[in-house]
Parts: C-alpha cells; structure tokens; sequence
C-alpha cells in the first residue's frame, strides 16, 4: 500500500505541476483556437470556479484533521497529498475568478451551471453532492486513530464522487481550455483515490 500510495501522490503531483503551466492560458477559450475570451458570469466556466473552490475547500479541512489525528502513514500521506492539491486547485479557480474580474459568490442555487439548480437544497451544511454534513464534520473531530481513518476514508469516498461528477460537467459544458483540462485532470486524479481509498477501507475491515 506504501509504493502504490507513494506512486498516486506523484503521479497527481506531476499532473498538476503540468496544470499550473496552464494558468498563463486561462482565457483561452478552446486550446486558444479562437482567441482569447473570457466567460460571463453566469457560465459554466465560471461556475465551475465558485462551486468547486467551495467544495474544495471542505475537503482541504477534513484532509488536514485527519492528518493530526492518526499515525498511520499511508493515511497521513494521502491526507496531505489530498490536502496540498486541492488547495492548490482552489487557488487556481479563484484566481481565474479574479482574472475575469467576476464574483466569487452568486445569487444562483449552488450547481445551477449544471442546470441542477433546482435541486433540494443541501441539508445540514452539505451544500453540493459529496459534501459532508455538519454533523459528519462534528463526529470527525471527536474521532482518533483508525475510527477517524475509516470515516475520513468513507467522507472522501463520496466527497471525490461528488467532485469527479462536478468535474466531468466542466468538461461537457466550460469553454475555457485551461479549465477544461483542470477539470479533466480532477477526474483522472479523484478516481484513482477513490480505488485507493476503497482498498485502505477494505484492509481496515470496512466498507464504503
């Protein structure tokens, strides 16, 4: 579990070491074919941007709880990794935000750029799919050792499945490249984890 978790940190870092090149582009429109453009706020590129920093943002925290509160190392080491690029990215997407010169905030129901606006709203804090409840959150920080691994295992599970079916509509529906590609780079990575994060569960003898 050690050479494969030290295999998928990285390959995710070298991914988006390649990802952060692409920040000179991020007006590109499709790979810069025709010409710079720089999306509305209302479009799917833009937010792509706000719900994802959002979504992003939770599990920066979840990450780095969990990180101080087992000894195992491959857990810590995925944490961290998990931790570092989703901050990372966040980065990315508020920055592009900025660039645009658009809100970081909208009036709009989180995922309306997905037409998922009306959808019910989140309960108990989980504002998009994946996304852990209040009351997860709590039971987190009063959790140790390997029940802390277990649940942190089972709230990424679903946050990166929330995450990857938010990533993939980027894809289908942003016309910016450079965040096109961000976004593919977020499914190829969040299920790699999600397969691993499966086998760590099943080796502590729970289930997703």
């Amino acid at each position: 579990m050690r050479r494969r978790t030290g295999w998928l940190v990285s390959a995710v870092a070298a991914a988006f070491v390649a990802a952060g090149a692409v920040t000179y582009a991020v007006a590109d429109g499709d790979g810069g074919r025709a010409g710079p453009s720089v999306p509305s706020a209302e479009s799917a590129d833009a937010g792509f941007a706000r719900d994802m920093a959002v979504h992003h943002q939770q599990a920066v925290e979840m990450s780095y709880f969990v990180r101080d509160r087992t000894k195992d190392p491959d857990v810590r080491r995925l944490a961290y990794d998990i931790a570092q690029t989703q901050a990372n990215q966040r980065g990315m997407l508020l920055g592009w935000l900025e660039l645009w010169d658009l809100p970081k905030t909208s009036a709009k129901p989180p995922m309306a750029w997905m037409g998922m606006g009306d959808m019910p709203a989140g309960e108990d804090g989980a504002l998009m799919p994946g996304m852990a409840t209040d009351t997860q959150l709590a039971q987190l920080t009063k959790l140790s050792g390997r029940r802390a691994e277990v649940l942190y295992l089972r709230l990424m599970i679903a946050h990166h499945k929330g995450g990857v079916h938010m990533a993939k509509g980027c894809v289908e529906r942003c016309t910016v490249g450079a965040e096109r590609r961000l976004a593919r780079g977020m499914v190829a990575a969040q299920q790699s984890e999600i397969e691993l994060m499966t086998g760590m569960l099943k080796e502590r003898g729970a289930k997703p």
